[in-house]
């Protein structure tokens, strides 16, 4: 396992969503900025904050052009409850196979029950690394108004990273 770093290209995965749809990251997410989560699941409420802020910040998000998935182990009936209970507007998956997320990108596994611990990674338009935030345990994450700002600065301070 090995960690991504800045610049890295962020592995090909397919995430299911609640809603149904089938999303290849980062293809999906290219030509914007975007924010890939992994949360432990509905059942921690460090993750349901988090998922919160960024459905809160979704028009700031919006705004500076910032596309917003995350992923985690939870069931299908479960994300669509967390989907419902917290009103998200972003694609959020399940069914994460957390061995294999974690070969690719390096995030920690809560080994039992197993789950991926937080881990959140901001990635410019072409789907390389802008940011990678890995937490080993409940806390330590992105939060919406730090990638903002992120992006707004890269925006104005460095052209190449928006082409």
């Amino acid at each position: 396992m090995s960690l991504l770093n800045p610049g890295d290209p962020f592995p090909r995965l397919t995430m299911t969503a609640a809603d149904g749809r089938t999303l290849a990251i980062p293809d999906a997410l290219a030509g914007d900025f975007a924010v890939v989560l992994f949360y432990r699941g509905a059942w921690c409420p460090y993750c349901n904050a988090q998922l919160r802020a960024f459905e809160r910040a979704g028009q700031a998000l919006a705004d500076a052009h910032i596309r917003v998935a995350a992923l985690s182990v939870d069931d299908k009936e479960t994300t669509e409850a967390l989907v419902e209970k917290l009103k998200l507007t972003f694609p959020v998956g399940y069914g994460a196979d957390a061995e294999a997320i974690a070969a690719l990108t390096g995030a920690f596994v809560n080994p039992d029950p197993v789950y991926l611990q937080s881990t959140g990674f901001v990635l410019d338009p072409k789907g390389n690394i802008v940011v990678s935030v890995y937490s080993s345990g409940a806390i330590g994450r992105l939060v919406p108004e730090d990638v903002v700002g992120l992006v707004r600065y890269l925006r104005e301070h460095s052209p190449a990273a928006t082409a």
